[in-house]
């Protein structure tokens, strides 16, 4: 506008004035600009960025209508703002409108309602009277309903445990019957409280289904345990559920056993039987009796049958009272399989009674006893002791084998005895001896593969040495009495060597082959001493050596003595500087008949030794000045050294 003033600009300063600091308005405002810090300013960078929402052009002239524009802008958005609030206000008061229509006719309504319970109050009494009278009955229902459900069985539980003699029993009979226990037992509450009346008559009356239901259960097992007369058992489970529940019955349950054991007894005879007589479907295995010849084979397969029999009784009586959970059922389960074996001991007694009295041979009846006392141990480690017929039996049969087998060994024996044979010409064992030690031998051999408990072959195996040992023994002595001394030392050796020889390869003969050493070096001792006075009396010492042992210093010297002059010392040193040059010359033919090459050279060793020691005395007398030999290195040339160096 014209007259509009012109802005005043502000005095600059003069240059030669100083301008007083902050007086100046341009640069306190500038000052106070750059002392702003923008990014702590929140308001001032919020408006900072709605400007840059329209403010896209620096210029001269838009930032002269700066002011203008944002005032504008303020005022759309002042306008925009009152247009849309209009219609909130708008809104509200149809909204209003509304809830005071609303609020008319609720409280009509209220009033409609106050003046319709005024006129049925009455009703409403009524009404709640009635409901609080079904709300009790029906609490009473409930009440008997569960007393019901809990107490009393239902029709079918009723025809369940009642059902007639032909129907069978299934898993819901026994889902019955427990709930009968188990009511029997709850009704024992109501004889605490008020209703023992009811208590008991609920009490007496499941007694009296409890006892129904056993006896139908009772009826049903034993008909079924009568059916189990085949060689292959099948135990339903049923069956097993009935020996579970039958045991809180004890004499419906030891019946039942009886029952069970009766009929399976009747198979297992009848099965034992047909294995002896027919054997298996299709003939194979074949028939027991077909092996009666091979009387070890014959009595194994009786027993073996017997053996596998008496497990699967035990295994079909574990299936059958699995579930019952009461003490002694593994007693009870030995009883029964007593009872069924029973009536197979009498035909397997007199089958293997005639075996054994037929005397097939020492071995083959130790073999059979060790059989039987093997399958006693076996079938005891199974059904335990309880099965006593069985086992009895079995025992019986093997104290008589044994008894006959030491019978054998005795008569063997004495037939040694009765008649002792004279030793050979060759000193070796008779052939009575050879027999016996193959027998012996057999015997052993047989022991040892036997499975028999280590104990009891410890204390069998001692009695047989006996039996056999000490008669063979007997017999040798009596044998070799009329012989030499010589004879009867090599005679005793060589037997002595083959009985140690075929003990040494059994066990449990430690003390008798220790018995049977020392015997065999006291005989040894006498064939070394026989050995040396040989070589001795040969080698022309025997005379000499006794000499000096036996002189003593009031006799006078040795050389004075007969036939120990130096003459007659040189004559007997040239003997024996013969035998010193070829030793093996002066043997005793006995010692050629010995069996044991290691025995025979033992024999020549400690012999030689005796010569060597004999030599030394003759040499230490010979040397000794007071025996008054002249010259005596001319009579003995060689030192005891150099002669055990020659021996050697």
């Amino acid at each position: 506008m014209a007259d509009t003033a012109a802005p005043q600009l502000p005095a600059v300063p003069s240059p030669g004035l100083p301008t007083a600091p902050g007086s100046n308005p341009l640069s306190r405002k500038l000052n106070k600009i750059l002392e702003t810090r923008l990014e702590n300013d929140k308001e001032m960078l919020e408006a900072l960025k709605a400007l840059s929402t329209f403010f896209v052009e620096n210029s001269l002239r838009t930032r002269r209508n700066l002011r203008g524009d944002i005032e504008r802008r303020s005022l759309a958005i002042n306008e925009e703002f009152v247009h849309i609030f209009k219609q909130v206000k708008e809104e509200l008061e149809s909204i209003n409108e509304d809830v005071q229509a609303m609020s008319s006719c609720c409280e009509d309504m209220s009033s409609r309602l106050k003046a319709a319970k005024e006129q049925t109050q009455d009703l409403i009494v009524k009404t709640t009277k009635l409901q609080a009278e079904n709300q009790r009955l029906e609490m009473k229902a409930q009440v008997a309903d569960a007393f019901i459900a809990k107490f009393q069985l239902t029709p079918d539980e009723m025809n369940l445990l009642r059902g007639t003699k032909d129907e069978p029993i299934t898993e819901d009979f026994f889902k019955a019957l427990g709930r009968v226990k188990q009511i029997h037992d709850d009704v024992k509450i109501l004889l605490r409280t008020n209703q023992q009346r009811a208590g008991l008559e609920i009490m007496e009356q499941m007694a009296l289904l409890q006892e129904t239901s056993y006896e139908r259960l009772y009826r049903w097992t034993q008909n079924e345990c009568r059916t189990l007369t085949q060689e292959s058992c099948d135990i339903s489970p049923v069956l097993t559920q009935a020996m579970e529940a039958l045991k809180d019955r004890p004499v419906l349950y030891k019946y039942t056993l009886d029952e069970f054991g009766t009929a399976r007894r009747s198979a297992v005879v009848r099965g034992f039987i047909d294995a002896l007589t027919r054997g298996g479907l299709g003939g194979t295995p074949r028939p027991i009796e077909m092996h009666s010849h091979d009387p070890l084979r014959y009595i194994g397969d009786m027993l073996a049958w017997l053996h596998q029999a008496t497990a699967s009784e035990k295994e079909h009586l574990e299936a059958m009272l699995k579930l019952v959970t009461v003490e002694g059922v593994e007693e009870n389960i030995q009883e029964v399989v007593g009872h069924i074996t029973e009536g197979v001991c009498r035909p397997l007694k007199v089958r293997i009674e005639q075996v054994i009295v037929a005397e097939p041979g020492a071995v083959l009846l130790y073999k059979i006893s060790n059989l039987l006392k093997f399958y006693h141990h076996t079938i005891s480690g199974i059904v335990g002791n309880s099965a006593a017929t069985l086992l009895t039996t079995v025992e019986e049969m093997h104290l008589l084998s044994k008894k006959i087998f030491f019978n054998s060994l005795s008569l063997h024996a004495s037939k040694l005895m009765d008649k002792v044979e004279l030793p050979p010409p060759d000193l070796g064992p008779s052939s009575a001896l050879n027999q016996t030690l193959n027998l012996l031998r057999e015997v052993l051999a047989s022991h040892d593969s036997s499975v028999v408990p280590l104990d009891a072959r410890q204390a069998d195996f001692v009695q047989v040495l006996s039996c056999v040992l000490d008669p063979l023994l007997q017999m040798c002595t009596m044998s070799a009495s009329n012989l030499g001394t010589a004879d009867m030392a090599t005679f005793m050796v060589n037997s002595l060597y083959m009985m140690r020889t075929t003990l040494a390869l059994f066990e449990f003969t430690d003390k008798r082959l220790e018995m049977l050493q020392f015997q065999i070096e006291a005989h040894l001792d006498t064939l070394i001493n026989e050995q040396a006075s040989y070589v001795l009396t040969r080698a022309g010492l025997s005379y000499i050596y006794n000499s000096v042992q036996q002189h003593k210093p009031e006799q006078g010297p040795l050389s004075s003595l007969p036939n120990m002059d130096s003459v007659s010392l040189k004559v007997a040193m040239a003997q024996f500087d013969r035998y010193l040059s070829a030793p093996d010359s002066l043997l005793m033919a006995q010692l050629n008949f010995l069996l044991s090459a290691t025995v025979k050279e033992q024999i020549i060793k400690q012999s030689t030794e005796l010569v060597c020691r004999a030599y030394s005395e003759l040499y230490a007398a010979v040397m000794d000045p007071s025996n008054a030999y002249k010259d005596p290195e001319t009579i003995l040339h060689r030192s005891p050294h150099q002669v055990q160096a020659l021996l050697s």
